[in-house]
C-alpha cells in the first residue's frame, strides 16, 4: 500500500491583475490558511517520505508557509496539471517513497478525487471533496498499489479531507 498526500495552494492575491497567475503569490488569508492547514497535517501524523509540488509561486509559498522544514522536489508538469500528469508524475518521481504529499492547482487536484476512488468507496469525505476542493484543502488516500508505476484508475480510498473552514470557520467561504 502506498499513501498520496494532496494539498492545494493556498487563497492566492488577486490584487495586482497585471500579475501572470504562474508568479501569484498568497494573500493574507491564504498566508493564514497555510499555516493552519501545516498545523494540521503535522498533527495528523502521517510522515511524508517525499513532497513533489507545482513551482508556481503560489504553491511555493504555501509550502513554505505550511511545511517549511519539509525538502520539495518542483515539478513543471504539476502546474495546471490533469490526473493524468498528476499520476505521470508519481510513476516517475514516487520512487521507493511510502508517502507521498503533492502539492499542486485545480481542477486536477480534484479530479484526482474521481480517477482514484471507485464508486463503491466513496464516503462522506469524498461527497464533501467532490463538491468542492477548495484552496489549501488537504486529502489523505490510501493506494491499493505496492509500486508507484501502477497507480491509476479506482486504486485508492480517501481516508481523511480537511480544509482551513474546518479547523477555523474565520476561513470559511467569504460572502
Amino acid at each position: 500500500m502506498k499513501i498520496l498526500g494532496l494539498l492545494r495552494h493556498a487563497k492566492s492575491d488577486w490584487d495586482d491583475i497585471g500579475t501572470r497567475d504562474f508568479d501569484r503569490g498568497l494573500n493574507d488569508r491564504g498566508r493564514k490558511g497555510a499555516r493552519l492547514m501545516g498545523r494540521h497535517i503535522r498533527d495528523h501524523g502521517q510522515l511524508w517520505d517525499k513532497v513533489l509540488a507545482s513551482p508556481a509561486e503560489r504553491v511555493k509559498q504555501t509550502l513554505s508557509e505550511a511545511l517549511p522544514d519539509m525538502e520539495v522536489q518542483w515539478d513543471e508538469r504539476l502546474y495546471l496539471a490533469d490526473p493524468a500528469t498528476i499520476m505521470e508524475v508519481l510513476q516517475e518521481h514516487g520512487g521507493d517513497a511510502d508517502a507521498v504529499l503533492l502539492s499542486a492547482h485545480n481542477p486536477g487536484l480534484q479530479e484526482m478525487l474521481f480517477t482514484l476512488v471507485p464508486s463503491e468507496a466513496e464516503t462522506g469525505d469524498f461527497d464533501e471533496a467532490a463538491t468542492k476542493y477548495p484552496t489549501a484543502a488537504f486529502a489523505i488516500f490510501e493506494l491499493d498499489i505496492d509500486d508507484w508505476a501502477d497507480v491509476g484508475k479506482d486504486c485508492g480510498r480517501l481516508v481523511h479531507f480537511k480544509r482551513p473552514r474546518d479547523l477555523d470557520p474565520a476561513l470559511g467561504p467569504e460572502h
